[in-house]
């Protein structure tokens, strides 16, 4: 017999009806019956629809319509702000299918058994995945800084097929796969600040009063506020990612000192908020992400993603399947991971200024020039353009922050869940309401 991708499988679907017989279809129902599992249609494919949810960074609808019109089944998306999107993967299990999330909310969500962990050798690209993730090392191998917080790494991989139990070292078992990441620092507009902003703790400089705003999502505000703080001598913390009581006291204490002194601006939970800060004006220094600095650009603000001294906060997304997928919707869940690693949809990330979790795939979908800039940290050859047309960068320009190995060697802490959660939760909530 000829060899078919299970790719082409899936969306040609196979020739049926005349070309069974009644004895074929009898075996068929007597193997489903003996193996106690359905027996997929793969002609059903075009029925099939995927929920996703997570959070509006990527939850696009370029991204959705292009998957679609690739993989022939339909998606559904709900944006949710990264707090909203991990109490519906742990509550509510049944109102979606894949779990669009960052590596820092697995703590959180896998304990509850919601999604069911990934066969990484049905994942065709995973060998092309960047080692940040599988082994905690860039690709030449030297060791990238994990000792403080979640790195993606200490939570990729489960110990077995059923486990909620993470695997220090890999295993045939994922808990996401991932397809982007980044570096975060804050933004800034060099126009309002009338200067070149070096430092976190600048966030904290009196000259900014009522023009500064902070991440409202406790976990990664809450470090961004210690990167200020370190920075300004403040305090020095044993691990920014994992804080004791008496830290989240002292800090809470600060921020709260800041609040009332009128330093903030406002609090945003989501980018677009974050975008809406920047080009009103509203704040000149903010908490940012890389889509947000995009955004003002894009409208022909110039917003800078500072490579700040002290170094940055990282960062990792992927794709996690629910437990309730079986059957086609199973296989075509299969497919969409698979989909994510094949090089459009990180050259897509690309263009906003995220990394692919497999480069290599994408750098095929991406003219030389773009990779040159967005990778290699090399000045532009010709105007960079987002995925939606709009003028990014002009010629001559240079990344903020240079190359790929360049802004990763100084990640000096990763997002994440602390053992102290609640307490975290309860304090930050204190700063807020103060």
């Amino acid at each position: 017999m000829p060899k078919f991708t299970r790719r082409e499988l899936i969306r040609a679907g196979l020739a049926t009806g005349a070309l069974l017989t009644a004895t074929q279809c009898t075996r068929q129902q007597t193997t489903q019956q003996s193996s106690g599992g359905p027996t997929v249609n793969t002609n059903q494919i075009k029925d099939v629809t995927l929920r996703f949810i997570g959070t509006g960074v990527s939850q696009i609808n370029e991204i959705a319509q292009k998957a679609q019109e690739d993989l022939g089944f339909k998606i559904t998306s709900r944006a949710l702000s990264t707090d909203e999107n991990n109490q519906i993967a742990i509550t509510q299990p049944k109102s979606y299918d894949i779990f669009d999330g960052e590596y820092f909310s697995l703590p959180l969500v896998v304990p509850s058994g919601n999604l069911q962990p990934i066969d990484v050798n049905k994942i065709k690209q995973f060998d092309k995945i960047v080692p940040y993730f599988t082994t905690g090392k860039f690709k030449e191998g030297a060791p990238v800084n994990t000792s403080q917080g979640t790195a993606p790494s200490k939570v990729m991989f489960l110990k077995g097929q059923d486990s909620t139990e993470f695997s220090p070292t890999p295993t045939d078992f994922a808990t996401l796969i991932p397809f982007q990441y980044n570096a975060d620092t804050l933004g800034y507009r060099p126009d309002l600040t009338g200067k070149k902003i070096e430092s976190w703790g600048e966030l904290f400089d009196p000259k900014y009063k009522g023009k500064t705003s902070i991440l409202d999502i406790s976990s990664i505000g809450i470090m961004d506020a210690a990167m200020v703080v370190e920075a300004l001598g403040l305090m020095k913390f044993g691990d920014k990612g994992n804080m004791t009581r008496e830290e989240l006291d002292k800090i809470t204490a600060i921020l709260i000192e800041q609040k009332k002194a009128g330093q903030f601006r406002a609090f945003w939970k989501a980018f677009d908020e974050s975008v809406n800060l920047m080009v009103s004006g509203e704040v000149a220094l903010q908490s940012m992400w890389s889509p947000a600095v995009t955004q003002v650009k894009s409208k022909g603000i110039n917003c800078i993603y500072a490579p700040l001294k002290e170094g940055y906060r990282g960062w990792g997304g992927g794709i996690g399947l629910s437990k309730n997928l079986s059957g086609i919707a199973l296989d075509a869940a299969y497919e969409y991971l698979n989909w994510t690693l094949d090089g459009w949809l990180g050259a897509f990330l690309g263009r906003q200024g995220y990394y692919s979790a497999a480069p290599e795939t994408a750098k095929k979908f991406m003219k030389p020039e773009e990779w040159a800039f967005w990778y290699e940290g090399k000045a532009a050859s010709t105007d960079m353009v987002d995925p939606f047309g709009k003028t990014l960068e002009k010629k001559g320009s240079v990344r903020d922050g240079g190359s790929f190995e360049e802004r990763f060697s100084k990640i000096v802490c990763w997002n994440s869940v602390m053992d102290e959660q609640k307490y975290l939760v309860q304090k930050w909530n204190e700063f807020i309401s103060a």
